[in-house]
């Protein structure tokens, strides 16, 4: 029998994010049922902790939150925090001082937005580039830099670091121009380990009296919250939002802990977000979505419309209720499924390649 490969995955496995969440769950899963011993590398920075928990408590700043929503908001990140202590790790390590960390086959970087260095604040730590690590081979999967557009390029310093990966995989093209501007190289096109890896969760599990359409993000703009709310009363839906308040949906469920939200999100009649995963678990369950992009988020959403034939769910002001309608209410077409499926077998293909 061989020997299982050690695998160590380094992304941002400690957000209170339900995308975040789910990309370092379905990675780390995902390769452990490809038989490998694959853990995630449990960094950990005390500042690194207070902004998350302070983004998590307050997530519409500079809107205040209400003390109400403030015990809300602090359920479901303690639901967080029980969740990512049942996730494999590794012993854990300071965040800026990986020498202590054991010697790994393989460090996977990646997915999310590892290499963005306008990150609030893991913006410019250089760990996440590969610096300090113990590792025999150093690859990337989907790797992402977020809203750090391609154009602005990239230093000298974070070049030399990236010219250490032996394999680079991104999930955007963005990130792939990056790549490919930087190191004269062309990276794989990957997909976010969520649609690579698909989470194993039951909709059967959520009791509604009502179809609902799922709402997920926040700080809509009001073009996209009217053309919403006209379209659930059109289809006969409620609007149920979930992680955070938005106070033109029906219902607000503020407490949902990550698998809660998958399961809610499978269940669902359509989806409305500004999200990237928003989109991600919309492709991944096959339901109805809309899509309003924001400056963070644009490059990543725009990229992965487009990489799988979704571009016409990302909506704009100009856009006619009457298509709002269509996009909450029709399935996805044959030609998104059968293009997912395809850069599956991409991204499977990469990883038989770079673990072999």
């Amino acid at each position: 029998m061989p020997r299982r490969r050690k695998i160590g995955v380094l992304t941002f496995h400690r957000c209170i994010n339900y995308g975040s969440y789910w990309q370092a769950r379905c990675l780390v899963e995902g390769l452990r049922a490809r038989g490998d011993d694959a853990v995630l590398l449990d960094h950990d920075s005390a500042k690194v902790n207070r902004a998350e928990w302070r983004c998590a408590l307050r997530p519409l700043l500079p809107e205040r939150t209400s003390r109400s929503d403030y015990r809300l908001y602090a359920l479901k990140t303690r639901r967080f925090l029980g969740a990512f202590d049942a996730l494999p790790r590794s012993a854990r390590f300071r965040l800026d001082d990986p020498q202590g960390l054991e010697r790994y086959d393989v460090v996977i970087v990646g997915s999310d937005e590892v290499w963005n260095l306008r990150h609030p604040w893991y913006g410019g730590r250089p760990l996440f580039y590969g610096a300090g690590l113990n590792v025999e081979r150093l690859v990337s999967y989907a790797a992402s830099f977020g809203n750090h557009d391609a154009a602005d390029g990239l230093d000298g310093w974070w070049t030399a670091l990236l010219k250490r990966f032996s394999f680079i995989s991104v999930r955007d093209e963005n990130s792939r121009r990056m790549v490919r501007d930087a190191l004269n190289r062309e990276p794989e096109l990957v997909l976010d380990p969520c649609l690579q890896f698909p989470p194993k969760v039951s909709p059967g599990q959520v009791q509604r009296r009502q179809p609902y359409i799922a709402v997920y993000g926040h700080s809509f703009p009001a073009w996209f919250t009217e053309r919403v709310r006209r379209s659930a009363a059109a289809h006969g839906y409620k609007l149920l939002s979930i992680g955070y308040r938005n106070d033109w949906a029906d219902e607000q469920l503020l407490t949902a802990g990550p698998e809660r939200f998958a399961k809610l999100m499978a269940a669902s009649a359509a989806i409305a977000t500004n999200f990237f995963h928003g989109c991600v678990f919309a492709l991944l369950y096959g339901r109805p979505f809309a899509c309003a992009t924001s400056p963070y988020r644009f490059n990543k959403v725009r990229d992965l419309a487009d990489a799988v034939g979704a571009q016409k769910h990302v909506v704009a002001e100009d856009t006619p209720t009457s298509h709002f309608h269509r996009l909450l209410a029709e399935p996805l077409g044959p030609a998104v499924h059968e293009r997912i499926a395809a850069l599956r077998r991409q991204s499977a293909s990469y990883l038989d390649h770079v673990l072999a």
